[in-house]
């Protein structure tokens, strides 16, 4: 036996002949996340309709749906043939599945996209608004704000659904290149991650660990932000980069008031070397323009001068409350707000720069020479994976 989802597309359906690029890879997010349930996808016009193993619970399949980019609602359906004597035995089947009290209001929404068939979608809609009328005689039509929806859809077959739950939208993970995400302890690096895979980018995270000035704690922290992503992500994995001795070099012998940008620059150094290693394509960043000192344009500017990859900011435009309000929906937020700070907070500058000069902090920083502690940095690197469901598993 098998549950049947119909899923809703919504950006993939205005795709043109790359299409089934897109159906084909939101396809295979979904497969990924129900492992080891057994699954098939049908596809038709603007529509998924996924069959499961009956034995796999709800819950597994409503995260695996309400995290998978490309998906703008779904529903749990029943389907039966095109005759609207089985079509009014199936719906009755749901009415009373629902529990109704029979003094709610009502709606029914019918779609035929199947042009042959003999009734129009306002003949249906009023065929089994009747039903409902004879089954609960005290329920009332509300087309604005029904507390029921029946939904039918008349395709290859006879879809049947009523309530629906709402996707997040997007596009599938994995088809739009690949990035690498500077992922701190905070707030909002995780919710540029989301924002990021929203659009499609295929993410791996990165952070920088300066122990013991930052806590194992701090690093276990980073490990379960990258935990509660990576189902949004599709799966990732954690580079850690161990940057002691790359940050006291530069409290050593750094303009104190330059340290934070010269801390950033060898952050996008490191990350530019994985990017040519690991076939990267852009480097993403929680950063949101004049939050804080190191993020103002000059800034930015310099930093982003530090590497050849394409740098993104999909948070540069927020303010707080509404990078919080997102990271809450994802369910990060109460784990960014542990007290376990990462080392660009414990490093920083009582005064830093706020108006950088880029060819004077350049030259600045080249005077540093940190290549070769920047090549060590990313040799001893430390990789940890997640897969699409939100667990570690064995790097390979």
């Amino acid at each position: 036996m098998k549950k049947l989802y119909l899923i809703k597309l919504g950006e993939i359906s205005l795709k043109g002949q790359n299409r089934a690029l897109f159906e084909n890879r939101l396809r295979h997010n979904i497969k990924d996340k129900l492992r080891p349930y057994h699954s098939n996808v049908v596809k038709q016009k603007g529509r998924i309709f996924f069959y499961i193993d009956e034995e796999c619970p709800d819950e597994v399949i409503d995260k695996a749906l309400s995290t998978t980019f490309g998906i703008i609602a779904y529903a749990e359906a029943v389907v039966c043939e095109k005759n609207m004597e089985v079509i009014r035995s199936k719906a009755e089947y749901l009415l009373k599945k629902a529990g109704l009290s029979g003094k709610e209001t009502f709606k029914v929404h019918a779609r035929r996209e199947d042009k042959g068939f003999a009734l129009s979608s306002y003949d249906i809609a009023c065929d089994l608004a009747d039903l409902i009328h004879n089954i609960y005689p005290d329920m009332r039509v509300d087309l604005t704000n029904p507390d029921f929806v029946l939904n039918v859809e008349i395709r290859s077959e006879a879809y049947l659904y009523t309530s629906q739950k709402k996707g997040i939208g997007g596009l599938p993970a994995g088809t739009a290149g690949k990035g690498i995400l500077l992922l701190s302890g905070g707030i909002d690096s995780p919710v540029a991650g989301f924002e990021m895979a929203k659009r499609g980018v295929n993410l791996d995270c990165l952070y920088f660990h300066a122990y013991p000035y930052t806590s194992d704690e701090a690093l276990e922290k980073v490990k379960t932000l990258a935990k509660l992503i990576s189902p949004y992500l599709g799966g990732t994995r954690l580079f850690v980069v161990p940057f002691t001795q790359q940050q006291l070099w530069i409290r050593d012998h750094a303009y104190e008031d330059e340290t934070t940008l010269m801390f950033r620059a060898c952050m996008m150094q490191v990350a530019e070397r994985l990017c040519k290693q690991r076939g990267y394509n852009a480097i993403i960043t929680g950063e949101a323009l004049s939050q804080v000192a190191s993020q103002t344009l000059p800034a930015m500017a310099f930093t982003d001068s530090m590497t050849e990859y394409l740098v993104l900011r999909p948070l540069v435009g927020m303010d707080k409350e509404e990078i919080i309000t997102i990271s809450k929906k994802i369910g990060t937020y109460e784990t960014s707000i542990l007290p376990f700070e990462d080392c660009c907070v414990i490093f920083s500058p009582k005064h830093p720069v706020t108006n950088p000069d880029k060819k004077l902090m350049t030259k600045h920083f080249e005077k540093l020479e940190m290549d070769k502690m920047l090549d060590q940095a990313v040799e001893e690197t430390q990789i940890f994976a997640y897969n699409a469901k939100g667990e570690e598993i064995e790097n390979n």
